[in-house]
């Protein structure tokens, strides 16, 4: 009996990793909302927009900058499960390391972003 837990815990485990790892490009996952400005060798320039409510599919950012065009809040949900809560002004900057997760508008304007990303 004690196996069979340790196995189950070690497939959830396994399971839970993997689905970071099958995060994909945020432009396949969400094309209506992210628009590639500027890709080279070594960055890619996305801009996003939504509306209040929209929510994203799961998918993966390498290190990136985020710099915020008008003011929004949005939550950020993690593979894991943690959420995150996040509130910018507008002309806000942010760095984040690579990051995979689920982003939802919960405020009452439009998010406008420019994004970006690092490339290794």
């Amino acid at each position: 009996m004690v196996r069979k837990m340790a196995a189950a815990a070690a497939f959830a485990s396994i399971a839970l990793c993997s689905l970071g790892a099958l995060a994909q490009d945020p432009v396949k996952t969400d094309g209506d909302k992210y628009k590639v400005v500027l890709e080279n060798d070594r960055v890619r320039v996305l801009e996003y927009r939504d509306r209040p409510g929209e929510k994203t599919h799961q998918h993966k950012h390498p290190a990136f900058v985020l710099y915020a065009v008008s003011p929004f809040k949005r939550s950020i949900t993690l593979p894991n499960g943690k959420v995150l809560q996040r509130e910018f002004k507008g002309g806000e900057v942010m760095w984040s390391e690579e990051q995979t997760h689920i982003g939802t508008n919960t405020g009452d304007t439009e998010t406008k972003v420019i994004m970006i990303e690092l490339k290794k």
